[in-house]
């Protein structure tokens, strides 16, 4: 538990002291965000402000992660899997800013290239895990456990690509992933934790300081966006937390407001296709709440609430059946 503690002291300082730094090389270099067109009208404002604030996010949370790992002596290969697995869906989605930025519009990589890597680089861990774990094939909820056999790893690897997709369809407000994204990583720490998995708890630990130490610069009226750099990675480190620490069932529910997120786009787009007419305003949801007259800090504070009874409903369905 000290260590966790240490792990999110680290990420919370250094996330604020390369805050700073970082926001005013992006102002120089004028590296701000572009607005798609169909985006609610008042989120024209907020073009070129500057974006891929995820590098400082993720080098905080490396940072962190190594040093206390080393202090605790918690350093293993099952430690570097995570890590890189977090630093390739961070270059992923650092190369997505980037064509987004050279070619000065809202248009990265393709979405079938996007996927492509998210699933090329959530098989890594995937196998690690049916390798190196007698119990890698299975889920488990409690005492209760079913082998899945052959059909585990494409579940797993749906898991990691489809949290990674979701956090960052999640990022469509100033403060909203960081904020929520707080409390889904602390249930992560204290149920890795729990779980006897204690370098995961430590690195979950570290990115929720990273986290947090990030939301003072992306409060509204956020000062810097995490761009796709910040959010592929994150959501990506929290499907291979729950598949490495073998909670993968948990992560529906600690996760609930990004599975809330990407249902809605599921279901607008599904209901468009089919009968031609949209059951939200627009989506993701969060948008559909700002045009029906919410603000960004009404609708970031209802959300990070959920978020937190979500975390709190995990751990505490976790700690009951184990």
């Amino acid at each position: 538990m000290i260590m966790m503690i240490i792990a999110f002291l680290l990420g919370l300082i250094l996330c604020l002291l390369f805050g700073i730094p970082y926001i005013d090389f992006l102002k120089k270099k004028t590296i701000g965000q572009y607005i798609r067109d169909l985006a609610p009208e008042n989120h024209k404002q907020k073009e070129g402000t500057p974006t891929t604030g995820g590098v400082f996010i993720i080098i905080s949370a490396l940072m962190a992660s190594v040093i206390t790992l080393f202090m605790a002596q918690k350093f293993s290969t099952h430690a570097w899997i995570v890590l890189i697995t977090f630093l390739f869906y961070a270059l992923a989605g650092f190369q997505d800013d980037f064509l987004k930025i050279k070619g000065k519009e809202n248009k990265g990589l393709s979405a079938k290239g996007k996927f492509l890597r998210q699933i090329l680089i959530a098989i890594l861990p995937v196998l690690y895990v049916m390798v190196t774990n007698s119990k890698g094939t299975y889920i488990s909820l409690g005492h209760y456990s079913v082998d899945l056999m052959w059909f585990y790893p494409i579940l797993a690897v749906f898991a990691i690509t489809g949290a990674s997709n979701a956090y960052n369809l999640t990022d469509g407000l100033d403060g909203l992933a960081a904020s929520t994204g707080v409390f889904a990583f602390f249930a992560c720490a204290v149920i890795a934790q729990l779980s006897g998995y204690s370098y995961l708890a430590i690195i979950a630990a570290a990115v929720t300081g990273a986290l947090l130490g990030f939301l003072r610069y992306n409060k509204p009226k956020a000062q810097v966006f995490m761009g796709d750099t910040g959010s592929l990675a994150i959501g990506g480190l929290l499907g291979v937390l729950a598949v490495m620490g073998k909670f993968e069932i948990y992560l529906i529910i600690l996760a609930g407001i990004f599975v809330i997120e990407t249902l809605s786009v599921i279901i607008q787009v599904t209901s468009f296709k089919l009968t031609g007419k949209r059951v939200f305003k627009m989506s993701p949801i969060h948008h559909h709440f700002e045009l029906c007259g919410y603000n960004e800090k009404q609708i970031v504070t209802a959300f990070a609430t959920f978020s937190m009874i979500c975390a709190i409903v995990a751990i505490c369905l976790f700690k009951v059946l184990i």
